[in-house]
C-alpha cells in the first residue's frame, strides 16, 4: 500500500499511521456498540424516555469537551502524548460500563469514553498527516475514516456474537462471568471494547511524537530523527528546513496567525465543510437505512438486518477512496461524491413523495448515497482538516473544526425526529439534499492539496 521513493521507510512510516488510525477504529466501534445496548440497560436500570436519551447522547456530550480539550493539550504537550491519554479513556470506559452497578456509574464511564473518542477523532488524522510525504499523505490519512467504518461494523458483528454466545453459555449462576456473558450480555458488548482499546494505548508507546510538533517547541534535533527514520536524512534536512521557515512565518501569539486573511479562510472553509459533512444526513442515512431497507424486504437476519449491508458498502466504497485520493485528489473526490449524495438524496425524497417505499429502487439509492459519502465527504473531510492549517496551531485549528462536525452530529440528532414528523420523510430528504448545494462553492475557496508537503499549503493561504 506504501509506496514512496527509495529512501522511504514504509513498513515503519505504515505502522505509525495504522497505529494512529486505530483511534478511529474505536472512534466507530464505540459510537456502534451501543446500539445493541440500549433495550438491555433500559430493561436493567428501569429508564424512562429521558434517562435513556441520556444514556445515549451521555457519550456524545463527552467528545464536546474531549474535542475542545484535545486542540490545546496536543499543542502543548504532543500529539503522540493526547492520544496515549485517548487509549487510557477508552480502556477505562470499557472495563467501568462492563462493570458498572448503578445507571450513574455507566452515564460516568460513557462520558470517560466520549471524552477519548472526541481527542481521538481529533488527533489521529492530525498525527497522520504530520509523519506521512505529502505524496501518499491522503491515503494514509484516509485510513483514519477506513478504520472507523471497520470498527463500525465489527460492532455489530461482535455485539451479534456475544448475544449468540449469551443464549448458549453454561456459566455458574450468579457469579461475575455469568452476569457479564449471560443474564446481562451488554456488559460483555461495552467490555469487548477494551480488548483494541489496552492495544492502542500500549501501541502508541511504539510511534514517535509527530516531527512537525518536535520542530514547533524547537526540538529539531528530535524532529530531523524522526523525518530521517521515515523518509531518509537528505530529505529529512530539506523538510525540516521547509518547517521551520514556515513556522518563523506564524505570529509568536498561536491564535494571532488566524488574524490572517488567508488562513482565516481556511479555518471558516473547515468548519463549513464540517457542519454540512453532518448536515447532508449521513447519520440519518445510516440510522434509518437499515429499517428502510428491511421495509423494502431485504433482510440478512434478525440480528443484523440492513447494518451490515451499509457496513459492507461504507468499508468497500473506503478502499476505494483511499487508492484513489493521492491520484485523483481531494477535491475532485469530495466533488464527485457530493454529486451522489445529492441525486441519491432527491430520489430517495421523490419516492417517498409517491410513496415507492417498497422494493429494489429506494434501497439502491439508500447503498448509492452510502457509496458517494464513503467515496468523497467521509475520508476527504479528515484529510482536509489534518492539511489546511499552520503548524504552530493546526491543533487548536483542527480542534475547532472537529468541534463543528460533533456539533453538527448532535443538532441532527435532535432535528430529525421532529423533521420526519413536521416535514415528512420526503421533506427530510429534500433539506438534506439543499445541504449539498453550499458544498462546490466552498470547495472553490479551497486550494487542491494533492501532492503539497504541509508548508506548501500554508503558504497557499497565506498568498
Amino acid at each position: 500500500m506504501v509506496k514512496e521513493g527509495s529512501g522511504t521507510n514504509s513498513k515503519y512510516l505504515f505502522f505509525i499511521t495504522l497505529t494512529a488510525a486505530f483511534g478511529g477504529f474505536l472512534f466507530g466501534y464505540d459510537t456502534a456498540v451501543i446500539s445493541g445496548t440500549i433495550g438491555f440497560v433500559k430493561s436493567k436500570f428501569e429508564l424512562d424516555s429521558v434517562m435513556e436519551g441520556w444514556f445515549v447522547s451521555s457519550a456524545l456530550v463527552g467528545c464536546i469537551i474531549g474535542v475542545a480539550m484535545a486542540g490545546e493539550i496536543s499543542d502543548r504537550f504532543g500529539r503522540k502524548t493526547s492520544l496515549i491519554i485517548s487509549g487510557f479513556l477508552f480502556s477505562l470506559s470499557a472495563i467501568g460500563c462492563a462493570l458498572s452497578a448503578t445507571h450513574t456509574e455507566l452515564i460516568i464511564y460513557r462520558l470517560i469514553g466520549g471524552v477519548g473518542v472526541g481527542v481521538a477523532s481529533m488527533l489521529s488524522p492530525l498525527y497522520i498527516s504530520e509523519v506521512s510525504p505529502p505524496k501518499i499523505r491522503g491515503r494514509m490519512v484516509a485510513l483514519y475514516q477506513f478504520s472507523i467504518t471497520i470498527g463500525i461494523l465489527l460492532a455489530y458483528f461482535g455485539n451479534a456474537f456475544l448475544l449468540k454466545q449469551s443464549e448458549i453459555l453454561a456459566l455458574k449462576a450468579g457469579s461475575i462471568w455469568e452476569t457479564i456473558m449471560v443474564s446481562e450480555a451488554w456488559r460483555a458488548m461495552f467490555g469487548s471494547e477494551a480488548i483494541p482499546a489496552l492495544l492502542f494505548f500500549f501501541a502508541m508507546f511504539l510511534v514517535p511524537e509527530s516531527p512537525r510538533w518536535f520542530a514547533s517547541k524547537n526540538k529539531d534535533t528530535k524532529a530531523l530523527n524522526v523525518l530521517a527514520t521515515i523518509n531518509g536524512r537528505e530529505k529529512a534536512e530539506i523538510e525540516l528546513d521547509s518547517i521551520k521557515v514556515a513556522i518563523e512565518k506564524e505570529e509568536s501569539g498561536s491564535w494571532a496567525v488566524m488574524l490572517h486573511k488567508g488562513i482565516r479562510v481556511a479555518l471558516l472553509a473547515g468548519i463549513a465543510l464540517a457542519i454540512l459533512s453532518q448536515f447532508t444526513g449521513i447519520n440519518a442515512i445510516i440510522y434509518y437505512g437499515p429499517r428502510i431497507m428491511e421495509d423494502a424486504g431485504l433482510k440478512l437476519s434478525d440480528a443484523l438486518g440492513g447494518q451490515v449491508i451499509i457496513g459492507f458498502v461504507n468499508v468497500a466504497a473506503t478502499v476505494y477512496a483511499i487508492m484513489k485520493i493521492d491520484q485523483f485528489g481531494r477535491k475532485k473526490l469530495m466533488l464527485g461524491g457530493i454529486t451522489g449524495m445529492f441525486i441519491s438524496l432527491l430520489a430517495v425524497g421523490i419516492l417517498f413523495l409517491l410513496e415507492k417505499t417498497s422494493g429494489v429502487l429506494i434501497m439502491t439509492f439508500i447503498l448509492t448515497f452510502i457509496t458517494s459519502f464513503a467515496i468523497g465527504y467521509g475520508p476527504v473531510i479528515w484529510v482536509l482538516l489534518a492539511e489546511i492549517y499552520p503548524t504552530k496551531i493546526r491543533g487548536r485549528a483542527m480542534s475547532v473544526a472537529t468541534l463543528a462536525i460533533w456539533v453538527g452530529t448532535a443538532i441532527i440528532g435532535q432535528v430529525v425526529p421532529w423533521m420526519l414528523d413536521t416535514l415528512t420523510p420526503a421533506g427530510t430528504f429534500f433539506v438534506f439534499a439543499i445541504c449539498c448545494i453550499p458544498v462546490p462553492f466552498i470547495l472553490k475557496k479551497v486550494p487542491e492539496t494533492k501532492g503539497l508537503a504541509l508548508e506548501d499549503i500554508e503558504e497557499i493561504w497565506r498568498k
